[in-house]
């Protein structure tokens, strides 16, 4: 397998765009080289096949929707409060609006665990993983809540996101923020 990092990069973020723009059944190994704009076979040298490739597409999918972390320390000095997680939850929604494909890729691969139990198994720790990670992020950051209350947030805060995905009018009447801020003031009062 090929070492060079940026191709693999780059690799992988074409395969991110195709199972946002094809789905998960549009996302070929052939594919991805064209919308990589690479000789055709590229992607096979840097990834064994295609379940390979899935599963490194999800880190790199972390990558991408990590706050940077400048930021977030500037966020994060402020005092905890629940205007402070509504601060974060929105910019969950706003890092998920400025990359719209890494989402879509996600759901994509949600859709296609629920047919192929291996990558189920590896989206379910994944999906584990990150949930457990923004739980202890909360609890070490001193911000109101318990366990059960992050969990609240996260699944209402995912489906606002899949909402804004894929029916946005759906929420046009309303106010994201101010919604956010509500969700913030009643699952932590």
């Amino acid at each position: 397998m090929r070492q060079n990092q940026a191709r693999r990069t780059a690799l992988l973020d074409a395969a991110i765009e195709v199972l946002a723009q094809e789905g998960s059944r549009g996302l070929t190994l052939r594919a991805v080289d064209a919308t990589a704009e690479v000789p055709k076979g590229t992607t096979t040298n840097y990834f064994a096949n295609r379940a390979e490739l899935l599963t490194q597409v999800m880190g790199r999918i972390q990558e991408r929707l990590t706050p940077d972390k400048t930021e977030l320390a500037t966020t994060m000095r402020q005092k905890p409060s629940r205007e402070l997680v509504a601060t974060l939850l929105q910019g969950t929604l706003e890092r998920m609006r400025a990359d719209r494909s890494s989402h879509l890729a996600l759901l994509e691969l949600r859709l296609e665990a629920t047919r192929r139990p291996e990558l189920h198994a590896e989206l379910t720790r994944f999906f584990t993983a990150q949930l457990e990670g923004n739980i202890a992020f909360h609890l070490d950051a001193g911000l109101p809540g318990e366990r059960t209350d992050v969990v609240l947030l996260y699944l209402a805060m995912l489906g606002m996101i899949v909402d804004d995905l894929t029916v946005p009018e759906l929420l046009a009447p309303f106010e994201v923020d101010q919604l956010i801020e509500a969700l913030a003031n009643r699952v932590l009062a």
